[in-house]
């Protein structure tokens, strides 16, 4: 950080998250692209000519730079090991969803956080948008008391064939491009899961490409699927003994959401959002960062052990394994 408080920022990967994270950045204030590195150098020269920085020969320059904060937006298989690398170099790192393929490589990453003394945190977004902020500061005021059923659920039927999503061996699946999302969804208004039970099926490639999850948390009950082979809704509902909350599609990028109180009352939220949406987490991730803080009280660690938990009880039962597990 310099002396104006300007956070540069290292990226990791240039395909689309980082391009959708580098347009949600001009949106954040005293924050800038100082440099960016991939596995492909045609991709990053291509997106500093766009984005402006300095392109990287190696993983390592990024790291010897003066960047304060590294955001990583590599395949699934691969946040581990740049995320520890890179709080052990003594940056700060936001992790694309998500954080890592299991328990056991996220615990390895929050020790070199606490070893480090630097900021981790996962980038899950939808905390962090107007209409979800709003939405909880609508219940807080006028509740629906408290949620005991979570139910999400989106699943994409016209995936490449290519598409990484497919790919065992960078760490794909169903569970954890899309079903993440609904796990946060889960333990941010349920807890803890406390029991996970799940159905579904492995692809021709390995990976699961569908998956329906019955979870039990400290607080009620979730029902959330997700998939890759089907064309399902990506709504989601909250239930509480006085109403009952509809997050609109696409609910993880939410704009919209529908309060319908068991006295008759409906109540419509909508609060749009700019910068693609990823501006908002970066935003807050800034912030903790000028704080000296070494978590995020939304995005909290707990949170991240809860939903990747899910996802291992989850995969466990689909007899899912990735390679060097």
């Amino acid at each position: 950080m310099n002396e104006s408080g300007t956070i540069g920022w290292g990226i990791v990967g240039a395909g689309h998250i980082a391009h959708r994270f580098a347009q949600g950045l001009m949106h954040v204030r005293d924050a800038r692209i100082a440099r960016t590195w991939s596995r492909r150098v045609e991709s990053v020269d291509a997106f500093v000519q766009r984005f402006g920085g300095a392109a990287c020969a190696t993983f390592d320059e990024v790291l010897a730079s003066d960047v304060d904060a590294v955001y990583i937006a590599t395949l699934n298989d691969t946040h581990a090991q740049f995320a520890c690398a890179a709080l052990a170099a003594g940056k700060h790192v936001l992790c694309e969803k998500p954080a890592t393929l299991n328990e056991r490589e996220l615990e390895a990453v929050l020790a070199t956080a606490r070893t480090s003394g630097r900021l981790f945190m996962e980038a899950m977004k939808p905390p962090f948008f107007p209409l979800y902020r709003k939405l909880r500061e609508h219940l807080a005021s006028d509740p629906i008391g408290p949620v005991g059923l979570v139910r999400a659920g989106c699943s994409v039927a016209n995936v490449p064939a290519s598409h990484p999503s497919f790919s065992l061996a960078q760490g794909g699946g169903a569970l954890l491009d899309i079903g993440i999302y609904e796990m946060f969804l889960a333990v941010d208004w349920l807890g803890a899961p406390l029991e996970v039970q799940t159905f579904g099926r492995l692809g021709a490639s390995g990976v699961d490409t569908f998956a329906s999850v019955h979870s039990r948390h400290e607080a009620g009950i979730a029902q959330l699927f997700c998939g890759l082979d089907l064309d399902g809704k990506g709504d989601a509902l909250l239930a509480g003994p006085l109403g009952h909350v509809t997050l609109h599609e696409k609910w993880w990028n939410p704009v919209r959401a529908t309060v319908s109180y068991c006295d008759g009352r409906v109540v419509e939220l909508k609060e749009p959002f700019e910068g693609g949406g990823l501006n908002y987490e970066t935003e807050h991730f800034c912030e903790l960062i000028r704080a000296g803080a070494l978590e995020s009280p939304i995005m909290t660690h707990a949170k991240s052990r809860q939903m990747i938990s899910m996802t291992d009880s989850a995969r466990a039962a689909l007899g899912l394994r990735f390679p060097g597990e």
